[in-house]
Parts: C-alpha cells; sequence; structure tokens
C-alpha cells in the first residue's frame, strides 16, 4: 500500500515537473498594436485566435494602442516586446534619440505602401494635388499622412497650404463640416469614418501618396533589440506563425472580422470589414507587394525614404537605413507565399 502510494506520488510529481518544463518553454510576448481593434487587427487577433502563436511556443498578448509613436516608444521602453508601427515613425526615433539603450528594430514590412492619402469632398473643386495649393489642411498633428506631407507637397509641387490640427475623432467631422478644405490619414481609416457621418463614398476626392510619386513603406512588425539578443527563435516564430495568420485573414477578411469582435464586441462588423478589405487591396496585397513579396523590402526603397524622412521630419541626425531594418527571422519563401491565387 505504501509502495504503491509512493509510485503515484512520484508519478504526479513527475507529472509536475514535466507541466513546469513546457511552460518554461512557453515565451511571453507583449504586442503594441498601432491602433484600436479595427479591421486591420485581425492580421495579429486571428494568429491568436486560431493557436498559431501557441503552437509556436508563444504566450502571446495583444493591446490596442494609439498611435504609431506610442507603440515605438513602448517598445523602445521595454513595456512591450514586440509592435505594429508606421517605418516613419520608427525612423524618426531612431535619428532623433541616436544613444537610446533600446531602439526597435523592424524585422517585417506588412503595409508595402503608406496607407497615407489625402481626401477632400467634390463640392471643393479639389481634383487632384495640383488644386491643393493654398488650401487649408487638416489633420493630428502626429497623423503619419501629416508628417510625410512634405514629401508629398515636394514630389507633387504643393505650397502654401496651411494645416488647422484637432484630436482623432474630429478629423473626419471637421472636414465633411466644411472646417477645412482636405485631409490626410490612412485611407482605410478615414475614407469610412466619413461614411460613417453621412458622407458619401463618391462625394470623396482620394489622393493616395502611393499613387502620386510617394513611395513610403508603411506599417511593420517591430522587436525590442533585448529580445532579439536573448530569444531570436521567439522573433522567427512570431513571424511565422503571423504569416500562416496572415494568410487566413486575406483568404477570408468576414470571417477574421470575428476574431477582432471578439476583442471588442461593439465594433460595425459590416464596417470593418469593408476597412479590412480596404487595407488588404491597398497596402498589403498592392502591386508593389507582390512585386517585392510580402514581408520583405528593397534596399534602395528603404534607403531613399531613410533620406525624405531625415528631410521631411527634420531629425535630430541622418536615418540609417541599416539600423531601422533587419530581415534575418523571416520565414521562408514558400511560409511567405500568403496572398491570394489571383
Amino acid at each position: 500500500m505504501i509502495k504503491r502510494a509512493f509510485i503515484q506520488t512520484t508519478a504526479a510529481l513527475a507529472l509536475v515537473a514535466a507541466f513546469g518544463v513546457a511552460q518554461a518553454q512557453t515565451t511571453p510576448i507583449k504586442f503594441q498594436l498601432d491602433w484600436r481593434f479595427e479591421g486591420p487587427a485581425a492580421l495579429f487577433l486571428t494568429p491568436t485566435a486560431k493557436g498559431y502563436f501557441k503552437d509556436a511556443k508563444l504566450d502571446v498578448t495583444v493591446d490596442a494602442g494609439n498611435g504609431s509613436g506610442g507603440a515605438v516608444t513602448r517598445v523602445a521602453s521595454g513595456t512591450y516586446d514586440m509592435g505594429f508601427a508606421d517605418l516613419a515613425a520608427l525612423m524618426e526615433f531612431h535619428a532623433n534619440n541616436p544613444d537610446a539603450p533600446n531602439k526597435p528594430v523592424a524585422v517585417m514590412m506588412v503595409y508595402n505602401n503608406t496607407p497615407s492619402s489625402v481626401m477632400a469632398l467634390k463640392k471643393s473643386g479639389i481634383k487632384t494635388s495640383a488644386d491643393l495649393n493654398g488650401k487649408k489642411l487638416g489633420a493630428p498633428v502626429f497623423d503619419a499622412g501629416r508628417r510625410a506631407f512634405p514629401i508629398f507637397a515636394k514630389a507633387n509641387n504643393v505650397t502654401g497650404v496651411q494645416w488647422t490640427a484637432m484630436d482623432p475623432p474630429l478629423r473626419e467631422t471637421m472636414l465633411a463640416r466644411g472646417d477645412v478644405d482636405a485631409i490626410t490619414g490612412f485611407t482605410f481609416t478615414s475614407l469610412l469614418n466619413l461614411e460613417a457621418r453621412g458622407v458619401k463614398a463618391e462625394d470623396v476626392v482620394v489622393i493616395p501618396y502611393a499613387d502620386n510619386g510617394v513611395k513610403l513603406y508603411g506599417n511593420v512588425i517591430i522587436a525590442s533589440p533585448k529580445l532579439i539578443k536573448e530569444n531570436p527563435a521567439a522573433v522567427k516564430a512570431f513571424l511565422q506563425a503571423f504569416a500562416k495568420g496572415a494568410k487566413d485573414v486575406m483568404a477570408n477578411p468576414a470571417a477574421a472580422i470575428n476574431d477582432v469582435k471578439a476583442r471588442d464586441g461593439i465594433i460595425n462588423v459590416p464596417l470593418e470589414t469593408r476597412r479590412l478589405q480596404l487595407a488588404i487591396d491597398t497596402v498589403i496585397n498592392s502591386p508593389d507587394a507582390r512585386a517585392e513579396g510580402f514581408g520583405q523590402i528593397k534596399g534602395p526603397r528603404l534607403s531613399l525614404m531613410a533620406s525624405q524622412v531625415s528631410d521631411a521630419f527634420a531629425t535630430k541626425s541622418r536615418v540609417n537605413p541599416d539600423a531601422v531594418w533587419n530581415g534575418s527571422f523571416l520565414p521562408a519563401a514558400a511560409e511567405l507565399n500568403v496572398f491570394p491565387k489571383k
């Protein structure tokens, strides 16, 4: 009897020990989004919901954000291990904080083109970039499109623009009311927000940066140097699981929105489905992305962007393109083959 109890106790302890080892092999990753739980957040919420991160021995928590700048600084501070942010914001942080000990690094391209565009109402008479001369534009001061507007202005000879600043929720309202002539913003954000304010899509003029001489990259996945140094395998595993999830999201955006709704029950499902599809069509599965390959960058284009951001953002030091990008953790070509067949 004593012998049997001893054997049972020993077996139980062995199970506990094995469970402890399994737990120890799971790496916790705190991930910071660039914005709220809207359609494009499905790219990260779907692999979480489907268990792809868990299968990769990662315990990933995804938190909503309030802008790319915040995502960069939170990863830099060590509060988050990885994040999603506009590459220009990452470049600016590097160049303005050359001595910062923990500068995040981009490890995967997601928005191959900047989603930034200028949007105006047709009744304003604005049809092309040439019509923006001397006009009143509005956007939050930290808006990616506003920050990069000098690059757009230089490429299109736009001069004399006057800026009005506002909080993000007021941007589309002020355009609809006629308080400003045009706004800058992410197309898939502002266009749908205008619709929510009663403006019909056919009454909006959209002038995308990517179609008007501005080949800036958009959002990237960033990682802290600490995580890269201490657990490079976790970074690689994250990107593999993410790519698998991204393939599912692009194959069935409507289903992926359910994973967003699970995190924020009050989202407008039809609206967010359209937002996700618009993001896929314009910046994720774009012609440039297909040419360069999902997740990847081209050196000359990255170098040009580094130079443009240095000038437009008037950074303390020049952006070093080699310091902001590390593509060594990207999955194999077969795993990056995520675009739907045409």
